[in-house]
This record gives structure tokens, C-alpha cells and sequence, in this order.
């Protein structure tokens, strides 16, 4: 049969080239390069003190190791590891560098540990205001599983680039041990310190990414930790049990994070949503759609409509110019929290029914009627609500996730199930 078809291999591998390549997939030829996307990824912040956290970024750290605990929301064969000085005043110096496949807390499963190399050191040094990619290394990675990904600094390092909010135990142990198995020698730490991204070369196909672009409710919101409940953790899992391609998640967002400006003396929210689209979402590798969810935390300090929805149609249109599909997600109710009144009620209602209607989204989800009460859509349903009226619990998170149309996040004929 084969011998028989022989004459028409020509025509029908330039037809499966196109077809993979209309498909976004890199067609399985042997000089083929690896096709990278990324698997996680956390919006970073300037290092600063935070009066409640004893997150140690603001201070910096001399000859100790941070353990990041980093949820992989794609599988891979191979591993690399964006690390950042976006915020930093001064060179940073890495002494050490690692990857691995956590078994539990801050011990890796044995066998997994991979050492990162940059250009082939061991050691770099990541001028102020830049990231890096550390070279690739082999790594069996499952999708939805947990990696720790080590970073040992000389120091003394300063203010070093962090995400501070990461409902998720992370680890600091004393001197350089970036490449042990056994976490022992580890203390705990609240926030990710370093790394701020993890690429895979996906072993499903994988067309790319989608970045959901936020404020705590996507970040942390007030979700169980250690168990990987928010929203953008739970559309990965229904992305992941779909058939065919598929998308990695990129959880972009920061706790207290606005669209128009900065909270003055409180760095640790982060930069305002309109300023921080280049990095936190554009140079994501492989991203192709954004969600948008943003804009509570503006209503609170009083934005009016119209300028809370300038601000997102600028997120919109710059998420455009970069050749990127943007969905908006209305604002979910806050109806009895500490931010309510009724004149912020108004601009909710405004700006949620400009997101439904105005056209400007390619696509919208309905965060806010996923998660209304019965009968009152200015309040979250009891069932969500994680007790401050403000931010969903875990069943409200994956309600959110479910409430997304996994179709518009892939071409139709894309879609995954789920």
C-alpha cells in the first residue's frame, strides 16, 4: 500500500505542512527546532517591605537559596527557566540555578534534579531591568504538576524582583543548595523570588498560550493554598483534559493590581494593568489570547466609568496592535464588602455592560453572572463567597473558569472539550 502511494508523497506532505501549519504546529521534521511555550509564569513586582508579610524581597538576601513551588500547567521533554531583575537598581548575580519535579514541601523527586546552565555557566549575572532564559535541560514534566525551581545568590543582592501574593508555600534555606534533593535545610518563605517563568517543549500539541491578565481575584483570590484553586489553575485543568490541541495558562495576575494607576507608597501591588502589557503578557512565549479581568480595585478608589473603561479599551487596543485575540471578563459582584456604595455600584454596572456590549472584546465571559447570587446580581452568590463579599472561594473560582467558552480561546475547529 505504501509502495503504491509512493508517487503522491510529494503533494501530500506539502498538504500536512500546511495543515500543521495552519494549525500553529511545527511540522515533525528532524531539523526541526524545539517549539517552546510557556507552562507557568507570575507577574513580578519591585522588591519592597510588606508589613504583613515576612516575604524577604525588600531587604534582599547574601548566600541563600530560594525554592520556588511553581504549578505547570503543560507537560514537557524539556525545561527552561526564565529568571528576573525587571525591578532591580543593580546588576543581579545568580551563583546557582536548578529545576526539579517536587515530591513534597521542599524535597524533590529523586533522579529529576537538573542543574540550569546561561550560555553554558553555572553562574550569571542579569542586568537591572532585564530576564533571561537559562539554557534548556531534559525533564520529563507532567502536565498540571508541581516543579521547584531553586535559585542560589551570593548576595548581597538588595531589593530583589519578586511576586508577592502566591497562595502557595515556597522555600529559603541558608548557603547554596540550588541542586539538593532532600529539602531539609529549607525554611518556609511566602513569595516567589527570581523566577518568574518556566518554558517546556510541549509532548501533546500545544498552539500556544493564553495569559489572563488580573488583580488578586485571578492571582491568589482567596483560594486554599497549596492547591493550585485559582481560576486560571482550573481552566488549565479542563484545557488539559480536552482532546487535541491545546492551550498552556499564564496567570498574569496581582493582588491589589489597577488598570490606571499605582497605590502610592505600596509598591508590592504592582504597576498599573495599562503600563505592565509588554512583559507580563507579550513576551510570553507562545501566547496568542488574553482574558482581561481588572477593574475593582480602580471602582474602590473611586475611578469614574468612563475613565476605568478608557483604560481598558487601551488594553484592548494595544493587546490588538500586538496581532493578539483579548476577551473581556466582566467584574465580579462585590455587593456587602468594604468597597461598596452606591455610587461605585453605578460604575460597575456601567462598565460591565459596556464589556457585554460595546464591541470592543473579541469575545466576553461573564465572570460577574457566573458568580452573582440568585436573585441578586450585585452580590456574590453565598456558595462563592469566601466570607469578605470581595473575592470568590474555590468553588467560585472554578465556577469562573467553567464559565469560559473553551472555543473562544481556540478556533473553532480547535476547541478542546472539557
Amino acid at each position: 500500500m505504501l509502495a503504491g502511494m509512493s508517487g503522491h508523497r510529494g503533494p501530500l506532505l506539502v498538504f500536512s505542512l500546511l495543515l500543521l501549519a495552519s494549525l500553529g504546529l511545527a511540522p515533525p521534521a528532524a531539523s526541526a527546532s524545539p517549539r517552546w511555550v510557556v507552562s507557568w509564569a507570575a507577574s513580578p513586582v519591585v522588591g519592597s517591605t510588606i508589613p504583613w508579610s515576612d516575604c524577604p524581597a525588600g531587604t534582599g538576601l547574601t548566600d541563600r537559596t530560594v525554592r520556588n513551588v511553581v504549578f505547570a500547567s503543560v507537560g514537557g521533554s524539556q525545561v527552561r527557566v526564565r529568571l528576573t531583575n525587571a525591578f532591580g537598581s543593580a546588576p543581579m548575580r545568580i551563583g546557582h540555578a536548578s529545576v526539579a519535579v517536587q515530591s513534597a514541601n521542599a524535597d524533590a523527586v529523586p533522579g529529576t534534579v537538573r542543574e540550569l546552565r546561561f550560555h553554558g555557566g553555572r553562574s550569571v549575572t542579569i542586568p537591572a531591568g532585564r530576564e533571561l532564559f537559562s539554557d534548556p535541560v531534559p525533564l520529563r514534566v507532567a502536565a498540571l504538576s508541581t516543579l521547584l525551581v531553586s535559585v542560589y545568590v551570593p548576595g548581597p543582592t538588595g531589593p530583589i524582583t519578586n511576586h508577592p501574593f502566591t497562595a502557595q508555600g515556597n522555600f529559603l534555606a541558608p548557603g547554596d543548595q540550588a541542586t539538593a534533593v532532600a529539602g531539609g535545610a529549607y525554611g518556609n518563605t511566602p513569595c516567589w523570588m527570581f523566577a518568574d517563568g518556566v518554558d517546556v517543549v510541549p509532548t501533546r500539541p500545544i498552539v500556544g498560550s493564553v495569559v489572563a491578565l488580573g488583580d488578586s481575584i485571578t492571582d491568589t483570590s482567596a483560594t486554599t493554598g497549596n492547591a493550585n484553586h485559582r481560576w486560571p489553575d482550573y481552566l488549565a485543568r479542563r484545557l488539559d483534559a480536552g482532546h487535541g490541541p491545546g492551550l498552556s495558562v499564564v496567570n498574569a495576575g496581582l493582588g491589589g493590581n489597577r488598570v490606571l494607576l499605582p497605590r502610592e507608597g505600596e509598591p508590592y501591588w504592582g504597576i498599573p494593568a495599562v503600563d505592565r502589557l509588554e512583559r507580563d503578557v507579550f513576551s510570553q512565549t507562545g501566547v496568542r489570547t488574553v482574558i482581561l479581568l481588572e477593574g475593582v480595585n480602580d471602582i474602590g478608589y473611586d475611578a469614574t466609568a468612563p475613565d476605568l473603561i478608557a483604560g481598558l479599551a487601551d488594553i484592548a487596543a494595544q493587546t490588538h496592535a500586538a496581532g493578539l485575540r483579548i476577551i473581556g471578563g466582566t467584574i465580579t459582584p462585590f455587593g456587602g464588602s468594604f468597597i461598596e456604595s452606591p455610587t461605585r455600584n453605578e460604575t460597575w454596572l456601567e462598565v460591565n455592560d459596556w464589556i457585554r456590549h460595546s464591541g470592543t472584546f473579541d469575545a466576553v465571559v461573564d465572570f460577574a453572572a457566573a458568580t452573582a447570587a440568585p436573585g441578586n446580581p450585585m452580590a456574590l452568590d453565598p456558595a462563592y463567597d469566601s466570607g469578605d463579599h470581595l473575592h470568590p472561594n474555590d468553588a467560585g473560582t472554578e465556577a469562573m473558569a467553567n464559565a469560559i467558552d473553551l472555543s473562544q480561546l481556540l478556533p473553532h475547529h480547535l476547541a478542546a472539550t472539557g
